[in-house]
């Protein structure tokens, strides 16, 4: 044997490297196989073939029948009953007067310093309204259930005894559905709650957000589509809705309409923002009215109140006439960083989840923080301990704030309800009534919004460290030795 020529490879081994290649020829080929047969069938379902097992129209007010076509957005819609709690919000209808005996004193002669309850999910909007001591034992307008109730179907069947035209089944966003729904608007916030309130049977459904044709997102709300308009024309910027800066570029010939205008996006926050917002009963009417004539802002909202006059009550210890922030969640996200990202309010509160290959929203509707997975971590890539730590890290600065504001707030009113009860004047209590009057109201703006400030934390702490000022500033004005005082 030469040694200078290579070895032959054994047989043996020869036979074990060609078995090793067939198996893993055959091991991958079943592999790519499998692989292909899971697209297949991914991509069959995510085809989402919707069957109609019963037809919807404008007038299918109930959710179970809209839940017989879209079973998976009906079963996370009913789970809105849940009781739920985070560090700083939740779904549990406790006292919070009871819980902070102070806003007893800063609501003093109104209808929250009788009762005053954590907000629970959307199942219970309308139940929760029904028994608060705020409706049954004062007066309230039927313009209370804009936000409450389904009511689409009710302001169109309103419109229609109106004298409106068409009938209920006509599209909603036709002339004579938009007529229809205008007319019982306006009639329905006229009428006594306890009238009103029989024209309606559920909280928010399907109906109030999805066209029942084309299952589309839509604005429903009259008092919105006017609000959103006023805003368009007014000068505030607002960049986290191109579609209004567009309409501002080009021809005004028409009003803003976002069922026309708005981008899909962008719906995705303004059929939230149809309910959560800050509005007022205006006129004898009590026509629901949103105060975004001058833009978004607190102190916008603010001038538009100071311009037309208007106060919810006079404080019953100070005698100032002051407002009642009610739940302004529109107006502070847009003043935040989500907003300016082109985040949307259901990227966070309805974050998308797969179920095989269909991609849905989530519509159990609740705080972020409780499904941080789904609707932070798409976006943020830290671990789950690291975004709720940094979430209530800003929650924890601003409710220090709050409550140093809340306690700034209720020193001025005891500081002019002493100055009163001593014997100053109106005139001489003027000024610090009107500083009350701006304290209390930054200070509510971010209490009575749900997210302790979250949704624009810089914001929220200008409002609330502006809230102090003016309360303090208040404490001096009464502190000042005037000619004349007793």
């Amino acid at each position: 044997m030469n040694p200078t020529q290579p070895r032959r490879p054994h047989a043996a081994f020869r036979w074990t490297v060609y078995v090793t290649t067939v198996v893993i020829v055959a091991v991958s080929t079943a592999l790519v196989m499998s692989l292909f047969q899971n697209i297949a069938q991914r991509k069959r379902e995510a085809e989402q073939v919707v069957f109609s097992l019963v037809d919807i129209t404008e007038a299918t007010v109930d959710p179970a029948l809209w839940g017989k076509n879209f079973p998976r957005q009906y079963d996370s819609y009913m789970r809105t009953v849940d009781v739920e709690r985070t560090t700083h919000g939740g779904s549990e209808a406790f006292q919070k007067l009871d819980e902070e005996p102070v806003w007893r004193t800063i609501f003093a002669g109104y209808g929250f310093a009788l009762d005053y309850r954590e907000e629970r999910g959307h199942a219970y909007m309308l139940t929760d309204q029904r028994e608060t001591q705020r409706v049954t034992m004062l007066k309230q307008p039927g313009a209370c259930l804009h936000c409450h109730a389904s009511v689409v179907a009710a302001y169109r069947e309103a419109g229609l005894e109106k004298g409106a035209g068409g009938s209920l089944t006509d599209p909603l966003l036709s002339e004579t559905g938009l007529a229809q729904l205008r007319q019982g608007f306006e009639a329905m916030c006229a009428m006594p709650y306890e009238e009103a309130t029989q024209r309606v049977d559920h909280p928010v459904t399907c109906l109030d957000c999805h066209d029942p044709e084309t299952n589309q997102l839509r604005i429903t709300r009259p008092a919105f589509m006017a609000g959103i308009a006023r805003l368009a024309e007014s000068d505030d910027p607002v960049p986290h809705l191109p579609s209004v800066e567009r309409w501002r570029r080009g021809d005004r010939a028409a009003e803003y309409d976002p069922n026309a205008l708005a981008t899909r996006q962008e719906m995705r926050s303004l059929t939230c923002a149809q309910c959560h917002v800050e509005y007022y009963f205006k006129g004898e009417g009590k026509l629901l009215t949103y105060p975004w004539h001058n833009g978004l802002k607190a102190e916008h909202l603010e001038k538009y109140y100071d311009d037309v006059g208007f106060s919810d009550w006079t404080h019953k210890e100070s005698g100032a006439k002051v407002l009642k922030a009610q739940h302004p969640e529109f107006e502070l996200w847009s003043q935040g960083i989500h907003a300016r990202s082109g985040v949307s309010c259901a990227d966070c509160h309805m974050p998308y989840k797969r179920e095989g290959a269909i991609k849905v929203s989530d519509h159990h509707i609740r705080s972020p923080l409780l499904n941080i997975a789904r609707a932070c971590q798409t976006c943020h890539r830290y671990p789950e301990e690291e975004i709720l730590a940094r979430a209530e890290g800003i929650q924890n600065r601003n409710r220090a704030l709050l409550t140093r504001a809340s306690d700034a707030v209720v020193d001025l009113i005891t500081a002019i309800h002493g100055a009163k009860e001593a014997g100053a004047s109106d005139e001489q209590l003027a000024e610090a009534r009107a500083l009350q009057r701006k304290a209390q109201w930054r200070l509510d703006f971010v209490a009575a919004e749900n997210s302790m400030g979250f949704h624009a934390g810089q914001e929220a702490a200008r409002l609330l460290g502006e809230a102090i000022d003016y309360a303090r500033q208040g404490e001096v004005e009464i502190a000042r030795p005037r000619a004349g005082a007793p």
